[in-house]
């Protein structure tokens, strides 16, 4: 069991960083102090009682990254109900079947979601709410009077607002549910993910006591705050230790995520290998190229100057106050990792899923094994299935504080992902190495059984071609015992540069030579089909891969 309750660390905070402020929309529209985050649970509780929700109903969110998704979660799980977390990218109708399948009795919508649903088609619920101003979107009479009637009774009982001595929130629950987290689904439908007040706790006293805050930190929330990744490490954990979040409630775009870094000049970053590819491949790599930057990057004392330079850059790039680059959701392209690597950054690689809450392993930046993903966190414990764990691929499971419940109304699900001695399967691949270093090659789903029995991960072939020129982004598939490599090629001014006089399929090929060049026969790619468009992806930046056959 966790020793400490994650709603104890948020407790404490409020009570210690009263007039501080806690969290903040980049745009201006709210921002909170910790004495105004206490307030206001107070308010969204007493709402509650009015509308009749009793402790353990489901409450969904679905809406982009702002300070009153937050607000939302904290009133949540300190009034004892459900959060139903709904990532906005869902389809109006995929909404309507989530609300319903977690029988949830209040929705909370932002904008977008706002404007696509009709909420009629849901008809367990006793309200839907707009969550930027808390005003009624959709509820009967009684609910809007009751709603309505909610201000004046906590005026009348809490006349002089709330006190630093009403902070008390409940720390009993520790086996009780607090969250129905509905995955992205990158390799099929979404699944309700049941996590419990120890899941969570579990998460945050890791992350409390290994990541400690300094006065004055502060973190940006750009991740999907409907996925745990983003949840609990750019808000949950952040707020409990008294960070300062500030949520970017607009699209992540290259633009948009420079200015808001030179704005929050962050303590740490989160992010997912596709963002940081693309900053390292951008601007990063054209500049040590070209033959005589090459030679620079590997002569004595030269090679410390030339990569102090690019240091100091990727520093700036990120705010300058950046001490954690933390990654995490899939691999790391190798030549990427090698630079960072190289110019001694700030980086790990961890690992988790959102069945953990999220994570699974960690290891801080200075101790970080290069390719790993980290050691186990001491509140979750992992094992290969393998007869030789340190040698031989195999699958990687997990069990501990983190582990969920199972999945929500599913069990068959829950009941096929643990193992008969209580071990939970990840489905992904991988070894585990003498110091405890956990290294992943792969999904047990995504592997291609090669021509005499080989495994064949595509993800190992698909990071050799995206280091290869004009390569974006590649998807590695099998068809009759081919392996075809679909390949979204950059064809911008810089593409077009490194093509010089080839042509597009010209310079694929060439890709394709190189590339077998270092594999096996029988995990040779036969062929490279270019795709019009970037892949498919899920609101965490997986690509759908089951899309592409």
């Amino acid at each position: 069991m966790a020793t400490k309750h994650y709603l104890s660390y948020l407790q404490e905070t409020i009570v210690s960083k009263w007039n501080t402020l806690a969290m903040k929309d980049l745009d201006g529209v709210n921002s909170y102090t910790y004495a105004e985050i206490a307030q206001e649970i107070v308010k969204l509780h007493v709402t509650w009682q009015q509308l009749g929700i009793k402790e353990g109903d489901k409450i969904a969110l679905c809406g982009r990254n702002c300070t009153n998704w937050g607000l939302l979660f904290l009133a949540v799980e300190t009034y004892k109900a459900v959060v139903v977390s709904i990532l906005p990218d869902f389809t109006a109708e995929g909404i309507y079947s989530l609300v319903d399948h977690s029988e949830a009795v209040l929705l909370y919508v932002g904008p977008n979601v706002k404007k696509k649903i009709d909420t009629t088609q849901m008809k367990g619920l006793k309200a839907t709410i707009f969550m930027d101003d808390m005003t009624i979107v959709d509820a009967s009479d009684k609910v809007r009077k009751a709603y309505e009637g909610a201000a004046a009774a906590f005026a009348k009982a809490y006349p002089n607002g709330i006190t630093r001595e009403q902070v008390v929130y409940p720390t009993d629950n520790y086996e009780d549910l607090a969250v129905i987290n509905y995955t992205s689904g990158s390799t099929g439908n979404p699944k309700g993910v049941m996590l419990t007040h120890m899941n969570l706790s579990g998460n945050v006293e890791f992350a409390c006591q290994r990541i400690p805050h300094k006065a004055g930190d502060r973190v940006l929330s750009m991740l999907p705050i409907a996925h745990m990744f983003g949840l609990m490490f750019e808000f949950l954990y952040q707020v409990c230790d008294g960070a300062e979040v500030y949520f970017l409630t607009q699209a992540p775009t290259p633009t948009v995520l420079m200015k808001a870094f030179a704005q929050v000049k962050p303590f740490m970053i989160l992010t997912v290998p596709l963002v940081i590819e693309k900053v390292v491949k951008k601007g990063v790599l054209p500049k040590i190229s070209s033959r005589g930057a090459k030679i620079m990057w590997k002569t004595p004392i030269l090679k410390n100057i030339i990569r102090g330079k690019v240091k100091e850059g990727l520093d700036k790039t990120f705010g300058g106050q950046l001490r954690y680059l933390i990654i995490g959701g899939a691999a790391l392209n190798g030549e990427v990792e090698q630079v960072l690597h190289d110019i001694k950054f700030q980086y790990c690689v961890g690992y988790g899923m959102t069945e953990c809450g999220p994570l699974i392993s960690y290891e801080d930046w200075w101790a970080y094994a290069f390719h790993s993903c980290g050691k186990e966190l001491p509140q979750c414990h992992v094992r290969i299935d393998s007869e030789n764990p340190t040698e031989k691929d195999g699958e990687i499971q997990v069990k501990g504080i983190n582990v969920m419940k199972g999945y929500y109304k599913n069990e068959e699900a829950t009941k096929a992902v643990f193992t008969e001695d209580g071990w939970m399967r990840t489905g992904d691949l991988g070894v585990l190495d003498k110091k405890g270093n956990i290294y992943i090659h792969g999904r047990s789903k995504n592997m291609i059984l090669g021509p005499s029995g080989q495994n064949i991960y595509p993800e190992e072939l698909e990071d050799k071609l995206n280091s290869m020129p004009c390569v974006v982004e590649s998807i590695v598939v099998d068809r009759d015992h081919k392996l075809i490599a679909l390949v979204f090629p950059d064809t911008s001014k810089e593409g077009q540069k490194l093509m010089g006089s080839k042509t597009i399929t010209q310079l694929m090929e060439e890709n394709r030579v190189a590339v077998n060049k270092d594999l096996p026969a029988y995990s040779q790619i036969s062929a490279i089909e270019l795709v019009s468009s970037e892949f498919e992806k899920t609101p965490k930046r997986s690509i759908k891969r089951y899309l592409y056959k």
